[in-house]
């Protein structure tokens, strides 16, 4: 069952950092109003945006299908630490009781960062993977 699970996992992770690196390639619009409104403006050039949504694809598929993990990884958890960092006070007040505009919604943002480090945490023990390493 460990091995269903962490494909499962890795497969979610993968897939979400494709759908999120697409939305920067194929809406540029709302990718940069989300550059915008919780990363300060970083990448909100078109151009920057849509090379940054290739890489984030890219590193999503490599996820996917558990290439270079050793590699990938470590990125993803930068990629989801990032956005834990743009929406951590609606994770620390998900209902807005100390700070005002946030969201309860955001709070999965923690789950998900947890989630990338237990893929580091297991790596070795992912066996339905490309890689061996």
């Amino acid at each position: 069952m460990k091995i269903w699970t962490l494909m499962l996992l890795r497969v979610s992770l993968g897939w979400l950092l494709v759908i999120c690196g697409a939305d920067k390639v194929f809406n540029v619009e709302h990718g940069m109003a989300v550059a915008n409104t919780f990363y300060f403006g970083l990448l909100a050039a078109e151009n920057a945006l849509q090379v940054a949504g290739v890489l984030q694809i890219l590193i999503g598929l490599a996820v996917v299908v558990g290439f270079a993990r050793r590699w990938v990884y470590p990125v993803q958890v930068l990629f989801n630490a990032a956005s834990l960092f743009a929406v951590l006070q609606s994770v620390i007040d998900p209902w807005g009781w100390v700070f005002a505009d946030s969201n309860a919604l955001f709070y999965p943002s923690l789950i998900i960062f947890a989630a990338s480090l237990l893929l580091i945490a297991y790596r070795d023990e992912d066996k339905l993977v490309l890689d061996r390493a």
